[in-house]
């Protein structure tokens, strides 16, 4: 079956799902025609039916049978029971090779193949690799870095199909499980750190007199350029900060300060700290 034949299915269709719908369609990788989507909310179905022109559905089980590719983006907590009422189905049946992504945060692969793979024997088994990935919320602008780990059933196939879905909504990295947590502290949870940042850089305009709206565009800009900056230089994070930090300036002053409470130490830790949590929420 070539790429043009094959169906993708969501099994949710919140912010995270949409994005990615949204992406395949524009960039050409699967047409709305291709493209089935389950949600709980019949206001959210109407909605990415009229919007991308893709079929809509409440049947996990006839969404699970029809498509070629099943991307799982539900909640954590709505995993077990979703899963499990498609498994446990007398209609359950894996005669073709489907391709399960999971993008659902915390859970590992074992217990995916726990729920899935319990009632096939092997040679169905083999012919429903599981690819676990971690995406982060810039991807709903295109613009989001994803990692990725696959059991033992995928393939470089599989692999390589999933690279051309998740670069559409941005890049994509390969990881083995046990380093998803990391990832996950990275990436996953990185955004957050960086509206800290923005949050801390607005308040602190706002503090010394600049009105709200012309902290923010001062604050966001700056981010925005020096992030570009330190992607197209090529250059250390570090050798980029000592070129605008003049011996005696205001930089100085700043950063003098924040090592004087080690912000950047603090900064690991709570890497560190999220990594731990994901651990602890993936066992």
């Amino acid at each position: 079956m070539t790429a043009s034949e094959k169906k993708i299915g969501f099994i949710g269709g919140g912010n995270m799902g949409e994005a990615f719908i949204g992406a395949i369609i524009k960039t050409g990788i699967f047409q709305p025609a291709q493209i089935q989507v389950s949600d709980i909310s019949d206001a959210r179905l109407e909605y990415l039916a009229n919007t991308y022109n893709v079929s809509t559905t409440r049947d996990n089980l006839g969404l699970f049978t029809a498509c070629d590719v099943l991307m799982l983006a539900i909640k954590p907590q709505q995993l077990d029971t979703v899963l499990s009422r498609i498994a446990t189905d007398a209609a359950y049946r894996i005669e073709n090779r489907k391709l399960v992504v999971s993008i659902v945060a915390g859970v590992r692969l074992a217990q995916l193949e726990a729920l899935l793979y319990s009632p096939l024997d092997k040679a169905a088994r083999k012919r429903l690799p599981i690819i676990r990935v971690m995406p982060n919320t810039p991807a709903l602008v295109l613009s989001g870095m994803s990692g990725m780990s696959p059991n033992s059933n995928a393939c470089l196939e599989d692999i390589d199909e999933l690279q051309v879905v998740l670069e559409a909504v941005g890049q994509v990295l390969e990881f083995e499980e046990d380093d998803m947590d990391a990832v996950t502290a990275v990436s996953g949870s990185g955004p957050a750190y960086v509206f800290y940042l923005a949050e801390a850089m607005i308040a602190g305009g706002i503090k010394i007199g600049l009105q709200p709206e012309q902290a923010r565009t001062l604050a966001l800009t700056t981010l925005k350029g020096a992030v570009t900056l330190l992607d197209k230089s090529g250059e250390p994070p570090e050798n980029l900060r000592a070129n605008v930090t003049s011996p005696g300036g205001t930089t100085e002053a700043a950063i003098t300060l924040f090592e004087a409470h080690d912000v950047k130490t603090n900064i690991i830790r709570g890497i560190e700290a999220a990594a731990a949590r994901s651990r602890e929420l993936s066992r």
